[in-house]
């Protein structure tokens, strides 16, 4: 059968450990001598061990009070530790999180899973849009901190990845050998207008099979092999694969992707969460892979 350490016992015998006596340790913790002297007692009865044993006028541990003592110290400092978490004030509050829709999973996912667990008496408000329409509402003060898909690091940030921007349409799909090639991309997506350019500068006639106003509209277009898409490597949506086109399409940038995080909005959960992004978005610079499975990203 399992016994339970009381922690009230506990804290009463690391005192009188490091104050040497009852006397001091009653006074540390704001307790009459008799009452430090119970738990004492009371922890010795639950483990029947001997912990303290007199020494003059003051006391000392037996070998079993020594070897206690060091657990004794992490299962209070754990104690604390949890108590302070989930009932101080500083973790309280909201924090928004905005994130382009492009880069949203894999990651973002186990970063909101991890963050909760850590705070669960804050929010956490993820938005997600464009990273023209992020970079705005950051400027604005809407939101505390932004992930942004950028050629270039912005002014203020710190750049997580540089993933490469790649080809991709359907499974064993055949719509990248099309002339014009058809291109589906959501009106107001940041790659569009460079990898129209590339096409341009490489002579390939394309077309604009679909212009969306979301990203569940290009993918079905694309799965549906009647278009062609570009994403950020290690990114693909629901029925798209990368293309292997062997140089039938031009070589594409990669991206940085930018973090920016309000310098007034300070704490240890901001601290946190820019620490869990980090960790998340260093997965774009391992190869594909050693990626954690979309399933387990989440898990």
């Amino acid at each position: 059968m399992r016994r339970n350490l009381d922690t009230t016992a506990l804290r009463a015998f690391v005192t009188v450990a490091e104050t040497g006596g009852v006397t001091k340790a009653a006074g540390s913790l704001n307790l009459t001598q008799s009452a430090v002297s119970m738990q004492i007692k009371r922890l010795e009865e639950a483990l029947s061990l001997d912990l303290i044993e007199r020494a003059g006028r003051g006391i000392a541990l037996t070998p079993s009070g020594e070897q206690l003592l060091a657990y004794a110290r992490r299962i209070i400092a754990l104690n604390d530790e949890a108590v302070g978490r989930l009932t101080a004030d500083e973790f309280e509050g909201v924090i928004t999180l905005g994130v382009p829709h492009d880069i949203v999973t894999p990651f973002i996912p186990r970063v909101l899973k991890r963050f909760a667990a850590a705070y669960p008496r804050m929010e956490l408000h993820l938005t997600g849009s464009y990273t023209v329409n992020l970079l705005d509402q950051y400027a604005r003060g809407e939101v505390d901190i932004i992930l942004t898909t950028e050629l270039t690091p912005g002014p203020g940030s710190v750049t997580l990845a540089q993933p490469q921007l790649v080809w991709v349409g359907a499974v064993n799909g055949e719509a990248w050998r099309g002339r014009p090639l058809p291109l589906a991309f959501e009106h107001n997506c940041l790659f569009r207008p460079a990898v129209q350019r590339h096409l341009d500068e490489a002579g390939i006639a394309w077309s604009a099979a679909v212009k969306a106003e979301n990203s569940r509209t290009v993918e079905a277009t694309v799965a549906a092999d009647l278009a062609v898409h570009t994403i950020l490597e290690g990114t693909s949506g629901w029925g798209m694969e990368p293309i292997q086109h062997g140089g039938a399409l031009p070589d594409l940038e990669r991206y940085n992707v930018n973090l920016y995080r309000n310098p007034a909005r300070k704490g240890q959960a901001y601290d946190d969460l820019v620490a869990f992004l980090t960790e998340a978005y260093a997965e774009f610079t391992q190869p594909l892979s050693q990626r954690p499975s979309r399933l387990s990203a989440v898990i």
